[in-house]
């Protein structure tokens, strides 16, 4: 009786239903303190240790581009152009023909100083021939002396005369020798603004062309005063000549920012400071043999600067917010904190830590973007990926 009576117990609906509620609430608190738990472990997150390397940065500083002799080409006598010998953008050799002017005025004023100039040296003669006739009669006493004095005078006039033409003449073969405009260096040829049958002269505001002797290319650029105080500090000498040839080699950026094949150095510094730009002029001197490089390029000139003892971070460490450069650090409990680093240049990947982190501190080295300030991680080697529990 008992038996059926626990039998028909068990086929009541409300009995099955109760034990089923049961089962489901402490199976739901098993999962649920299984899901706390997973919320709780700490992500684990790649981290470095910071150590001190030597390294070298590059900084780039525009320039402009010209040849070690830039020479513009005026005529020294007014005149018609007669010829031009050469074409823009020829090469031409030291005292090649360039230019003709008409030379025929001036072969005439050349004419007439030497007629001039032989007038002179007859006047010369005819007043030598009359000291030399009166000096016998002066010492015989048939004429006195102050006839030798006047004699003596008209010569004196008479070779200052000759002199005086023999100048002229001078000065009329230089006219003349200008007519004929020469290459007073070798390089190339640029622009020629005048044509056949232009009327030039000496007073004209441009230039018959420009000459560019371009064996050597001068990059002129310019830096800041805190670069110039670094450039002094960083290489020995007693002197800036000294120091500018302890300076390691500097390289040339191109406009299609290609590097140039030829190494340059520093040759030059600017006396003083541009009081309204507050920089310094610099010259870099490249060697151009195969005339790759113009007057008149720009290009960017690169220095290397080695730092013997540095701390670098990579660039993938750092998060910028409003022109600040942050990294998360590992503090104390596995925490994690944000802190702004102070950048002293850039040295491949990375980046040179002037202010913010010293030798031995760790930082995130990757997934900043899913990262909290005072987060709990657990820090993985930086060669793991990171392990972020997505929420």
């Amino acid at each position: 009786m008992k038996v059926e009576n626990k039998s028909l117990l068990l086929r009541r609906p409300g009995f099955l239903f109760g034990s089923a509620l049961l089962f489901t609430v402490l199976f739901g608190c098993h999962s649920a303190n299984e899901n706390t738990e997973a919320q709780a472990a700490p992500p684990t997150i790649p981290v470095i240790t910071l150590t001190q390397s030597a390294a070298t940065t590059t900084k780039d500083y525009t320039s402009t581009l010209e040849g070690k002799v830039n020479v513009e080409i005026r005529p020294q006598v007014d005149g018609y152009l007669d010829k031009v010998f050469i074409d823009e953008g020829a090469f031409v050799q030291a005292g090649q023909s360039l230019f003709k002017i008409n030379d025929q005025p001036y072969q005439q004023q050349l004419n007439n100083a030497l007629a001039t100039m032989h007038a002179a040296e007859a006047a010369l003669s005819n007043a030598q021939l009359e000291v030399d006739k009166v000096v016998p009669l002066v010492k015989s006493n048939v004429v006195s002396p102050i006839q030798l004095k006047t004699v003596q005078a008209a010569h004196n006039v008479a070779k200052a005369n000759l002199e005086q033409a023999k100048a002229a003449v001078g000065s009329a073969k230089i006219n003349l020798a200008f007519t004929n405009i020469k290459a007073p260096v070798s390089g190339f040829i640029g622009r020629i603004p005048r044509r056949l049958g232009s009327l030039v002269g000496k007073s004209d505001q441009q230039p018959l062309t420009t000459l560019s002797d371009v064996h050597e290319i001068y990059a002129y650029f310019s830096i800041g005063e805190s670069d110039f105080i670094n450039f002094k500090a960083q290489y020995p000498g007693k002197t800036l000549t000294e120091k500018i040839k302890q300076m390691p080699p500097v390289s040339l950026i191109l406009p299609d920012y290609t590097t140039y094949p030829h190494k340059g150095h520093i040759s030059m510094v600017d006396g003083q400071f541009d009081k309204n730009t507050g920089s310094i002029m610099l010259r870099a001197t490249f060697p151009n043999a195969d005339g790759l490089l113009r007057a008149g390029n720009t290009g960017k000139i690169r220095i290397d600067q080695l730092h013997e003892s540095s701390l670098m971070v990579p660039q993938a460490s750092t998060m910028e917010l409003q022109n600040k450069v942050f990294v998360y650090k590992l503090a104390d409990s596995n925490k994690i904190n944000r802190v702004m680093i102070d950048i002293a240049g850039k040295s491949g990947t990375d980046y040179i830590i002037k202010d913010g982190l010293k030798a031995g501190d760790k930082i995130v080295f990757t997934g900043l973007d899913r990262l909290q300030e005072g987060m709990v991680i657990n820090p993985g080697s930086a060669s793991a990926p990171a392990k972020v529990e997505k929420k």
